[in-house]
């Protein structure tokens, strides 16, 4: 993988070692510029020649097949978003939920992945029960018996926490044997692992593309099973949402269609087909191996009761235990090295991305 060609087109990287790519990574310049050029376009050619509203919808919809090949889905099959955090909520508004539901969790989620849950538990009554986790793994007896009555079990692909990988078809296979609904939190694996939706069987995926994808902020996704639209009516609507904004008998769009509502920006478009664009020519397999060899180094340089996550590769999250956090991030950020911290465990977090280097590694140990 041709990283200095991909290193030389980030202005971020020439100011500091970035290793924060899990909480949002710094976009080349082909990604700013494609958004730039499409925002002038739609500004200043868009609204005498066709239109800025169809400029926009052209944008919008030539966005979804990219999006779509991305994760090995149709393009019917998704939706853009803003977030993660705006597709689980759009997911949790879109259920007649009551005091019979049960959701289950993991105690590995994100706040996106929690809190959407928790004001359906104090406003619905719902049960919201929470799967104890050991190490960033889960027992697969324990979740057989947590899901057995539920309604909707919510799970990461790769942990924030950790940066392990968790077997999503085996727990999407568990949901499914107890009539539950799958949703899972992606938003970690597109850009540093390759992501096939149909080997994983889920019914509902969420992710965004300002992470790993190197993408624009603003820019997010929704894959919704073939089907499993059926069961959903979205609590926001808007003329995207409908098959004829000008029926009054409307009718939902097909597939995942019914969970967009409104006008959405042409610039965050066109930056997210251009990152996933990037991401097809560098290609997944090599960017993963070289996250791995690099992630393998910065492993065999730290204590083994220092590594909170797994000795060997499954991901570019690497959580290291530290005396004092916050403190630690404060002190590598006078040094350039930009980390985070980490409410859970108590630690600091290293994400380490196809961009990095060796000596980037070697000058992060030495600091730390």
């Amino acid at each position: 993988m041709d990283h200095e060609r991909l290193r030389a087109d980030i202005p971020a990287l020439e100011r500091a070692s970035y290793f924060n790519t899990g909480a949002g990574g710094p976009s080349p310049r082909r990604v700013v510029e494609a958004a730039e050029s499409a925002l002038e376009d739609h500004e200043y050619e868009a609204p005498v020649e066709d239109g800025m509203y169809v400029a926009a919808g052209e944008s919008h919809e030539a966005t979804k097949p990219a999006v779509a090949d991305l994760l090995g889905a149709s393009e019917d099959e998704i939706a853009l978003t803003q977030s993660t955090t705006d597709g689980i909520n759009r997911v949790a508004g879109a259920v007649d939920w009551d005091e019979g539901d049960v959701v289950v969790r993991t105690d590995l989620e994100h706040p996106a992945g929690i809190l959407p849950w928790r004001r359906l538990e104090r406003e619905c009554g719902v049960e919201v029960r929470v799967l104890e986790t050991e190490d960033g793994r889960v027992d697969l007896d324990d979740v057989k018996r947590a899901v057995a009555d539920a309604t909707l079990f919510e799970f990461s692909s790769i942990t924030w926490t950790h940066g392990t990988r968790l077997p999503v078809g085996e727990l999407v296979g568990i949901a499914r044997d107890a009539g539950a609904t799958a949703l899972v939190d992606a938003v970690q694996s597109p850009g540093q692992t390759a992501v096939d939706v149909r080997e994983w069987g889920a019914d509902l995926v969420v992710g965004a593309g300002h992470k790993w994808l190197l993408g624009p902020f603003g820019a997010g996704f929704l894959y919704v099973r073939e089907g499993v639209e059926d069961d959903y009516v979205p609590s926001a609507i808007g003329y995207r949402s409908v098959v004829d904004p000008g029926e009054p008998d409307y009718e939902y769009a097909p597939g995942a269609g019914r969970f967009e509502v409104g006008t959405t920006s042409p610039a965050t478009d066109a930056g997210l087909r251009e990152a996933i664009a990037l991401h097809r020519e560098l290609g997944a397999d090599a960017i993963e191996s070289r996250i791995e060899t690099l992630t393998d180094r910065l492993k065999d340089g730290l204590a083994e009761d220092r590594l909170l996550s797994p000795r060997s590769f499954e991901s570019g999250l690497v959580t290291v235990d530290v005396d004092d956090p916050e403190a630690t991030v404060e002190r590598l950020a006078d040094r350039d090295i930009v980390v985070r911290s980490l409410p859970y465990p108590e630690a600091i977090r290293i994400s380490v991305h196809a961009f990095n280097t060796r000596d980037e590694i070697d000058g992060l140990l030495e600091a730390l």
